[in-house]
């Protein structure tokens, strides 16, 4: 007899019910089992729920310097990189002011 596994049409939870089966497996409430079955999804989808939750709360923590306003990891390389640019433009300039100074004006051709 051949045994035909049957798909359940896919469901996206939304992200408050994401945030609910984070809290409730969290605490204890459900098992990874017990959550699937409750918001009717696979046991995959609750472990990459944990996994992604996990993650964006570390990324929150790291994010956050004491006395400072909290910056998210990409705010924090935008000025990374413009303080970067900024250094690179006075070098550039510098340079510029030196070589205009060695060689002097060009003349008029």
């Amino acid at each position: 007899m051949d045994t035909v596994a049957v798909r359940r049409p896919r469901r996206r939870l939304a992200p408050s019910e994401k945030y609910e089966m984070f809290v409730a497996v969290l605490t204890g409430q459900y098992t990874h089992r017990e959550a699937a079955g409750h918001w009717g999804v696979d046991r995959s989808t609750v472990v990459t729920v944990l996994r992604v939750a996990k993650q964006s709360v570390l990324d929150a923590f790291a994010a956050q310097v004491p006395g400072r306003p909290g910056m998210t990891q990409e705010q924090a390389q935008l000025a990374e990189t413009r303080a970067e640019l900024e250094r690179l433009r006075a070098t550039v300039t510098e340079q510029a002011v030196a070589l205009h100074l060695q060689q002097g004006k060009a003349p008029w051709a």
